[in-house]
This record gives C-alpha cells, sequence and structure tokens, in this order.
C-alpha cells in the first residue's frame, strides 16, 4: 500500500499534526510512506525520515507560500500519481479540512473527514470518526480506487521516533492563473496565543463566568498549565472572546490530553467538539449539568472559588 502524507508548515515549521498522520501512515503494516511539502523552503524536510517517510516530494514554487485550495489540490495530486500512491493522509486542521474534499474531487476518489482511528484488514483501510455531534461512531471502508484520509489532531499518538534521514526529490508542477483563482494574500497570527485546535491542553470558560471581566481566572489557569484557551458558543456570541477560541460544533473541535471545562454546562454543539478529550475535568455549581456525563473528574461548586484554589496548588505543585 502506497500512502501519501501532505505536511503542512507555518512559518518554516512542520505542523505537529502532519507528523502525527505520518506516523499514523508508518504504523500500517505493509504501507510505503511518501510525503509532499509545498513552497519554497525545504528546510528540515529531510528530517521525515524519523517519522516513517521513505522519502519528500518537494514542490519548490514561492507562489505555494501562500494558501490556495486549487493549486494546493492540483500539485498534491501530482504528488499522488507520481508516487503512485492510492492513498492520501492529510492532518484535520483547518487547512486540511479545506483540502481533503477537493483533492478527492481532483483524484476523482472519495474522501473519510476527521477520523479518529485507523486500521488495516485484508488490504483495506478501516477508518473510525465520530457522527451526528459526536453521538455516534462511525466505521467507514473506503471502496473508491483513490482515497483521502482527513486524520484529527492530537488523535494519534507520534510514539518514539528514529533518527534516520530521508531524500527530498523536487516535483516540478506546472500551474496556470486558474489554480490560483482564489489564494491567501496574507494571514495574521496571534504568536502569544496557542490554537485551541492543537494544544495539548485547554482551558475553557461558558456562561458560568458572567461576563469577560472574570477571564483572568481562565488565563491564570491556562498559564500554570501552559494551556490554550478555550470558549463555549455562547461566550463568543456574547463577544466575551474571540472566535478563535470557540470550541464546538460550530467553532473548533478539539482533542487535547486535558480540557477543563469551567462554567460550561455541555450543550451538544459543544461536546460534539471536546468530547474525544483524553481526560475532561468539569467545574460547575449544578450537579446535573450534562457536562459531567463525559467528564473524567467533576467538581460542583462555585466557579470563582474553585479556580483560584486551583491555579494556586498547581503553581505550588508545579513550583512556578
Amino acid at each position: 500500500m502506497n500512502i501519501l502524507v501532505f505536511i503542512e508548515r507555518r512559518d518554516g515549521a512542520i505542523k505537529k499534526p502532519s507528523l502525527e498522520a505520518a506516523k499514523a501512515a508508518s504504523n500500517i503494516a505493509g504501507s510505503t510512506v511518501t510525503a509532499v511539502a509545498l513552497g519554497s523552503d525545504a528546510s528540515d524536510l529531510d528530517k521525515l525520515g524519523g517519522y516513517g517517510i521513505s522519502k519528500t516530494l518537494h514542490v519548490n514554487d514561492a507562489q505555494l507560500d501562500a494558501y490556495s485550495t486549487t493549486a494546493y489540490a492540483k500539485a498534491i495530486a501530482e504528488a499522488a500519481n507520481a508516487s503512485g500512491s492510492d492513498t492520501v493522509f492529510i492532518a484535520a486542521t483547518a487547512m486540511g479540512k479545506d483540502l481533503a474534499p477537493r483533492l478527492a474531487v481532483k483524484l476523482d476518489g472519495a474522501v473519510a473527514p476527521d477520523v479518529t482511528a485507523i486500521t488495516e484488514e485484508g488490504g483495506d483501510l478501516i477508518a473510525t470518526r465520530p457522527i451526528y455531534a459526536g453521538k455516534a461512531i462511525e466505521t467507514v471502508k473506503v471502496t473508491a480506487a483513490k482515497k483521502v484520509f482527513s486524520l484529527r489532531p492530537n488523535v494519534f499518538n507520534i510514539g518514539e521516533v528514529s533518527e534516520a534521514d530521508s531524500p527530498v526529490e523536487t516535483l516540478s508542477v506546472s500551474f496556470s492563473d486558474a489554480d490560483f483563482a482564489v489564494k491567501a494574500t496574507g494571514t495574521s497570527i496571534s504568536t502569544d496565543k496557542l490554537d485551541v485546535a492543537e494544544a495539548t491542553a485547554i482551558v475553557s470558560g461558558g456562561r458560568g463566568m458572567q461576563g469577560p471581566e472574570n477571564w483572568n481566572l481562565i488565563e491564570d489557569l491556562a498559564g500554570v498549565l501552559d494551556a490554550a484557551t478555550g470558549a463555549s458558543r455562547a461566550v463568543v456570541d456574547a463577544d466575551w472572546r474571540p472566535h478563535a477560541e470557540q470550541v464546538g460544533q460550530t467553532g473548533k473541535t478539539v482533542s487535547p490530553t486535558l480540557y477543563i471545562a469551567c462554567g460550561i454546562s455541555g450543550a451538544v454543539q459543544h461536546l460534539a467538539g471536546m468530547s474525544s478529550s483524553k481526560c475532561i475535568v468539569a467545574i460547575n455549581k449544578d450537579k446535573d449539568a450534562p457536562i459531567f456525563q463525559v467528564a473524567d473528574y467533576g467538581i460542583v461548586g462555585d466557579v470563582f472559588e474553585i479556580l483560584p484554589a486551583l491555579t494556586q496548588e498547581l503553581k505550588q505543585f508545579l513550583g512556578k
């Protein structure tokens, strides 16, 4: 089985979800894994051998330094054909979610989005993914000749990484103006904020925080844990927090190692975005709040009393 993994980068650095996708592909028995990277920067691509990549195809074109769905889909499709790959793995980041379906169309194939587990059975890849806002789990076998899987970040374990290098080969792709009909001309990134979609720890707040003026309690705990700050839909709709922090069905889907929900009741759309977290801690004064049904640890009480005490205890425990 030949698998192609798309390597997403930001500011010259390979994004961790792409490394997770690479290791997931290399863990499939009998697979030969090729990577594809786009843009003018080729730094660190040879290090992908440590993640199970046999070689990397680099489409060295400065036009690709700015994201374009159409151009990226064309380049990855040509890389799949050049490497003889019938399967493509893409991390289900914001870019990956946009790119995967267009790539499947480009390959005349099919896509399984937001996969949380993948195994090989008799030469077929069997994917597991949540559906109906996380209320059910679907098992999928893609029967199309060309297959695209987008893998949810923070779900697939990277594990051990070797010191092996792998060759980097240049792949030439010809583009037309039509391939760049829509492209990003610039990005604005908050350098002092962790992205909730990729963070390993998140402290989220809901309406129980009672207003934006109390968000320092969330930020203080997040600072101690080196965590990202998140928010429920109600909080974002009330303009207490930016949409980039929204966790849920209409926000970002997250799968951190630790998720602390503060004053969040646990609406269905919120649970859909965070229920795959490995450890969930809920703090709510309502003992019957739905969030406790998915929590590994629950604290029933006043969030304004619990958060400062918890932050102080963790400071002492962690020596901060």
